[in-house]
């Protein structure tokens, strides 16, 4: 009975917006850091490490039980994920202090990082080999756009309707009672082993067949992430401080956007991964000048464009890196490949942020921000010239065989 239902049904987009509703949660308290500020009083790095604190949340749960999924099945670690979202609404819900914004960013992290690599894989696994592409599109849409539609949801409803700390958490938690409905009519798209292995965590999984594509397509998502990062932790403090935006529903539009632009990025990266890999990053770097002269400037006009552009490019090559990969990860392992990938661009959501917190005491947020611009320019720039240098190498060969 389930074959004929996967088949005449498409389940991947029910898995894809499961997807998008959980990674919502995670980008809520964006444009609400500012009221948390004003009610409890902490600085701008506190603010970056309690966003970092999230990122650890990530890594610890794709470390510990990125591969469960490729055991357990898809649908019981998407179905945690959901429980630990509720519990992370629940914090902030009877936030008291700092001690439950960090613990709700906990559960929130190992949330993420269920959901990153369970959800990615049941949105490709339950598409139809006809339907492959639009999957792997739908998965990438669907972390990027859950996370984008975050700060909106919170920022529109802080702004315009009553109780800003509580009710976005209120309608969140509805969301995510729908959410573990349609979990509950999903079919398992993985056979499970029996007798079923027992559950060790397997750490970073990067099979050696695979190394060759997963570091170029680590180091893109680390960069692609790093600037994602800069939006939801940075920008709404630096567009209220130096650009007077002060309307939370502004705030969370300004974070959308780069979201909305990494989604746009995904639709346009189908030249496959071995062209739209490089072509991304370079658009990544462009969208990073741009960031830059707007900080420099403060301009606001220049941001949204450079979130726009640095967006396009960050979607481009993170789907280019999670096709990449899924495509080369051997079957039993795709899971927990998939999550090593997600190792690596929470790294680079989290470490980079909380340097900016740290050299925004002393240098203030535009020049710590600045020289987070550049260092995310030369890791983008590296793995471009790499990929160039790569296809270039290859290429002629491919020419002379066929001659």
């Amino acid at each position: 009975m389930t074959e004929p239902r996967q088949r005449s049904f498409p389940w991947y987009v029910v898995a894809a917006v499961v997807f998008a509703v959980g990674m919502a949660g995670t980008t809520l308290p964006t444009p609400l850091y500012g009221l948390y500020r004003e009610e409890i009083g902490f600085s701008q790095f506190l603010i970056t490490v309690i966003f970092a604190v999230y990122a650890v949340g990530v890594i610890v749960a794709l470390l510990l039980a990125g591969n469960f999924s490729d055991v357990l099945g898809r649908r019981p670690i998407i179905f945690t994920a959901l429980v630990l979202s509720v519990l992370s609404a629940l914090c902030f819900l009877f936030e008291d202090g700092l001690p439950l914004l960090f613990v709700g960013r906990v559960f929130s992290g190992f949330a993420a990082g269920l959901l990153s690599g369970a959800a990615t894989a049941a949105v490709t696994e339950l598409a139809r080999p006809d339907e492959r592409a639009r999957a792997a599109f739908a998965a990438t849409a669907a972390n990027m756009g859950g996370l984008g539609c975050g700060p909106l949801l919170a920022g529109v409803l802080a702004e315009y309707a009553p109780h800003p700390l509580r009710l976005p958490f209120l309608v969140h938690i509805g969301m995510l009672a729908v959410a573990m409905v349609l979990v509950a009519a999903l079919p398992e798209s993985v056979h499970r082993p029996v007798p079923r292995p027992p559950l060790r965590p397997e750490g970073m999984v990067v099979p050696p067949r695979t190394r060759s594509v997963f570091v170029p397509a680590g180091l893109a998502s680390f960069a692609g992430f790093s600037v994602l990062g800069l939006f939801t932790a940075v920008a709404p403090s630096f567009a209220a401080q130096y650009l007077g935006v002060d309307n939370l529903a502004v705030a969370g539009a300004i974070v959308l956007t780069v979201f909305l632009a990494s989604t746009a990025g995904q639709l346009m990266g189908r030249t496959g991964p071995g062209r739209a890999l490089p072509l991304g990053c370079a658009i990544l770097i462009a969208g990073c000048v741009l960031i830059g002269t707007s900080l420099l400037a403060e301009s606001l006009g220049v941001l949204i464009a450079g979130a726009a552009v640095a967006g396009i490019g960050q979607g481009m090559s993170f789907r280019a890196s999670v096709a990449g990969v899924a495509r080369a990860a051997p079957d039993e392992q795709r899971g927990a490949t998939i999550s090593a990938l997600f190792v690596a661009a929470y790294v680079g959501i989290s470490l980079p942020v909380v340097g900016i917190g740290a050299l925004s005491v002393p240098l203030g947020l535009r020049s710590a921000g600045l020289i987070f611009v550049g260092c995310v320019i030369v890791v983008a720039s590296a793995v471009t010239v790499h990929l160039v240098r790569r296809s270039s190498v290859t290429e002629p060969r491919t020419d002379t065989v066929g001659r």
